[in-house]
């Protein structure tokens, strides 16, 4: 069972990701695709959902769609998305769909052992 779930295309970045799941010692499974991540979501009791917003395939109308359905029966789920720091119209586009947590991914990527451990608690 996972402890989150990531929609992550980019495989050099999704291979760090994997590697600090594992260091941290979280569950981790990928989605290749917006509608992957929603599928994933609704048949995981993941906490932890994080969207890397450049993702080639519906990346922001995933993050639409979580962030409207925020539980998976009671437990609310953390939904996480970043992005290029140049890319402020997409962030607010994200906030706007409900997504408290936008970030660049430099912040992401050296926060990322931290947030992933938080899928533990």
């Amino acid at each position: 069972m996972a402890d989150a779930i990531a929609l992550i295309d980019d495989l050099f970045f999704l291979v760090r990701v994997r590697e600090t799941a594992k260091q941290t010692g979280v569950a981790l499974e990928t989605a290749s695709t917006g509608e992957a991540l929603i599928t994933a979501a609704a048949a995981s009791p993941a906490a932890l959902l994080l969207v890397d917003l450049n993702a080639r395939q519906g990346a922001l109308a995933a993050v639409e769609q979580l962030c409207a359905t925020r539980s998976d029966g009671g437990n609310p789920r953390r939904v996480i998305a970043f992005l290029s720091h140049v890319q402020t119209d997409l962030a607010e586009r994200a906030r706007a769909a409900g997504c408290a947590e936008v970030m660049p991914r430099s912040k992401f990527t050296q926060s990322l052992a931290e947030i992933l451990r938080g899928a533990k608690s």
